[in-house]
């Protein structure tokens, strides 16, 4: 008997599940770079390369989903977490860093699969351009607000100063350590370092320092020295060419 189309449509979301999630996997350990289509299709166990083909199109555009599919379900609770804080009058530093931060450990609870910390790490390092182009400043939203609530709690941080240190804690710092959280869940042999209860609250309370420290004498010097130079490049006509 010929099989039903309903099990053959089973059946191709069952594969492009399969190639969805082998791919995230060796892209988080060794960059997009480093794994072939043939490595893809293998580690799902389908036949051909043609798989791959036929469900994404190429290797870039199946990464490009990868990273929209994480990026919209933590911007999804992030947003989330921001409503419940705006709605209870609880927008403090620390309640606002753990929007900022929570959702991303959150998503391997919702997915079963620990690996897009790191996939998005190795892009951030590698391949900024394209990460940028995939989520298209759409999936952002709720960092956004993040940032909004965190100039307003820290008032006397210069602007340029605290979108550095919101990069460092969010992206660069944060990136870091999440990552290696991530690994470790992921791994047989734990590390003892995550095994501790206090850990994450730490690393929490450490990225809140990093927001908060103010800046030294010399760092507000050499902001106040490059805001003037900023003005009169930003403010300078454009000389016309000679006939």
């Amino acid at each position: 008997m010929a099989p039903s189309v309903k099990t053959l449509r089973a059946d191709g979301l069952e594969t492009r599940a399969r190639l969805k999630e082998e791919a995230q996997r060796l892209f988080a350990l060794r960059g997009i770079d480093g794994v072939s289509v043939q490595d893809i299709v293998s580690a799902a166990e389908q036949r051909n390369n043609a798989s791959l083909r036929y469900y994404f199109g190429n290797k870039l555009e199946l990464a490009r989903e990868l990273v929209v599919d994480g990026a919209r379900v933590i911007d999804e609770i992030r947003q989330a977490m921001l409503d419940a804080l705006e709605r209870e009058g609880n927008v403090t530093l620390p309640s606002v860093l753990d929007a900022l931060t929570l959702p991303l450990l959150e998503l391997s609870e919702r997915t079963g699969q620990a690996t897009y910390i790191r996939l998005i790490a190795n892009l951030q390092l590698n391949n900024r351009a394209f990460l940028r182009e995939a989520l298209e400043d759409k999936w952002n939203a709720g960092y956004k607000r993040c940032f909004a609530h965190l100039a307003r709690l820290l008032p006397d941080m210069p602007a340029p100063i605290l979108e550095q240190r919101l990069t460092l804690a969010g992206n660069i710092y944060g990136n870091a350590v999440w990552a290696a959280w991530e690994s470790s869940k992921d791994s047989e042999d734990p590390s003892r370092f995550w095994e501790r209860s206090y850990t994450i609250s730490n690393v929490m309370d450490t990225l809140q320092g990093v927001l908060e420290t103010p800046p030294s004498v010399r760092t507000l010097a050499l902001v106040e020295a490059e805001s003037p130079a900023r003005k009169a490049t930003a403010g300078a006509a454009p000389r016309r060419k000679k006939a």
